[in-house]
């Protein structure tokens, strides 16, 4: 906060001593954009990308016999994979086609334990 409060005090020190006004500086302002990106940058944008990437690496990775859930959560394991879809069986005959974009996890490794 303390930092703050310096750049946004930080300007000429004193006036010209003939009386003519003398323009604020203007990188304090351009810091503190510079500052709220960053920030953003860090806590918001950089983990979603993360996020998305780790998402579609587990997408593409799917093989017969995953058991996987789905985006409405329907538990199903998976029967067959094609390049968009999945075919998933969730309760004896009972099969279901779904897009790859609907798959949000993973449960083979957690039913295990």
């Amino acid at each position: 906060m303390k930092l703050l409060y310096t750049l946004l005090l930080m300007g000429p020190a004193a006036a010209p001593a003939d009386g003519a006004a003398q323009q604020p500086s203007a990188w304090p302002t351009i810091l503190m954009f510079g500052a709220i990106i960053l920030v953003m940058w860090l806590f918001m944008i950089r983990p979603q990308r993360k996020q998305q990437k780790e998402m579609q690496e587990f997408r593409n990775s799917l093989k017969k016999g995953d058991k996987v859930v789905t985006v409405g959560g329907i538990y199903g394991e998976i029967v067959e994979v094609n390049e968009k879809t999945v075919l998933i069986r969730v309760d004896g005959d009972v099969k279901l086609r779904v897009d790859k974009q609907g798959l949000v996890k993973d449960y083979s490794d957690a039913e295990q334990k």
